[in-house]
């Protein structure tokens, strides 16, 4: 694949330059001389064009393989690890995830020079939204359903699971910032430990504009965090990220994927990231369209999740005011690795303008405020359903 050809899914609708180089034959090649009993490579026969790693599909003489190569200053070996243990208990607890193979020395995170890889037999099923952008929303209702009992699933799945939060400094979906009783201290002590954070922070009244944007938000939020159970979680629960047989009218969950934003939160925080993720048509913005929640698609996300899990009043509630600030957290992410790692100025002010500042904002909107009442209103039947 040449640079040239090297292109992939940026911040907005466009197809651009991919931030790292695409993984070639050679690189391949290299990489399985260390694991035992694979199969001769013959091509690649598809590049990811997704952002933040390169990945590819890989034909052999035998099984298919996915490869994925991440910059050791986003993934050190032993923090990839993290999240392959993860994946491993809940393939033991019958979660269908895909299997990341280890070398001949047992490894899964392999490091080599400036890179880290990763290698995974080809999980079963149909990518039926492989080249879907993030916030694509679901292309049948049945599906949404569907996506949110697997959820429900995995929760259930993780419950027994202990580890501590991870460690990568940058592109983890988590509320670590936000679940404090004050934010803006906890953003300052993140900065001083991240100097791209901190360089991009230091030319934004950034202090002000959560202090007016977000603070009241979190004001509502902070005393319901108090009884939220640690769990860890997917947090990047989008269509794209799972594999699907069957028709629409009995569609079945193969496969999930894409585990790179996993870390410890709780259960309300990926439910809330999944209908941030594909319930609210982010993407009409950058047509100069209004941006609308589809409340079909959240009522069936949540029917999902209530088919496997209960879901009470107070959750309904806490959903509500988690909603406005779920993606804050890996928005500063987001600024952090375009500053910092990428050195992009340029998509750091979209991550800082439009998801960080962007999100919230649109909550306060006719628009959003329809979405958050929704689910005040589903939590008042249920509550009613109750006192009866």
């Amino acid at each position: 694949m040449s640079e040239a050809h090297n292109v992939g899914h940026g911040v907005g609708l466009e197809r651009v330059q991919a931030d790292w180089p695409a993984i070639t034959i050679e690189d391949v090649e290299q990489l399985l001389g260390r694991y035992v009993a694979l199969d001769q490579v013959r091509e690649l026969t598809w590049h990811s064009p997704r952002p933040f790693s390169a990945a590819c599909l890989v034909s052999t003489e035998g099984q298919p393989l996915f490869i994925k190569r991440h910059h050791r200053s986003v993934r050190e070996p032993a923090w990839l690890r993290e999240e392959h243990r993860f994946m491993a208990h809940l393939r033991q607890q019958g979660t269908p995830v895909a299997e990341v193979l280890a070398d001949a020395q047992g490894d899964t995170a392999i490091a080599h020079g400036e890179w880290t890889y990763e290698v995974h037999r080809v999980a079963p099923g149909q990518d039926i939204y492989r080249d879907a952008l993030s916030w694509t929303p679901f292309a049948d209702l049945n599906h949404a359903y569907t996506a949110g009992a697997a959820l429900a699933r995995l929760h259930d799945a993780a419950g027994d699971y202990s580890a501590t939060p991870r460690q990568a400094s940058v592109l983890l979906a988590n509320f670590r910032l936000f679940s404090q009783a004050d934010p803006i201290a906890a953003i300052e002590a993140a900065a001083a430990a991240n100097p791209g954070l901190d360089a991009y922070l230091r030319g934004r009244c950034w202090k002000a504009d959560l202090l007016e944007l977000h603070m009241p938000y979190h004001q509502a939020l902070y005393p319901l965090l108090a009884n939220q159970t640690p769990l860890w979680t997917h947090n990047d629960w989008h269509a794209s990220n799972l594999l699907w047989s069957g028709d629409a009218e009995d569609a079945r969950i193969a496969s999930v994927l894409d585990f790179g934003l996993s870390d410890q939160t709780f259960a309300l925080f990926d439910l809330a990231t999944a209908i941030e993720r594909n319930a609210i048509a982010w993407l009409e913005q950058e047509k100069g369209e209004t941006v609308v929640a589809s409340l079909e698609t959240v009522d069936a996300m949540l029917a999902g999740y209530q088919s496997v899990r209960r879901l009470l009043s107070e959750d309904l509630l806490t959903l509500a005011a988690l909603l406005p600030l779920v993606h804050v957290d890996f928005a500063l992410s987001e600024v952090a690795y375009y500053q910092g790692i990428v050195g992009s100025s340029e998509n750091a002010d979209v991550a800082y303008e439009r998801y960080l500042l962007g999100h919230t904002q649109w909550f306060a909107s006719s628009h959003g405020r329809q979405l958050l009442e929704h689910l005040r209103r589903r939590a008042a039947d249920l509550e009613g359903r109750r006192d009866r």
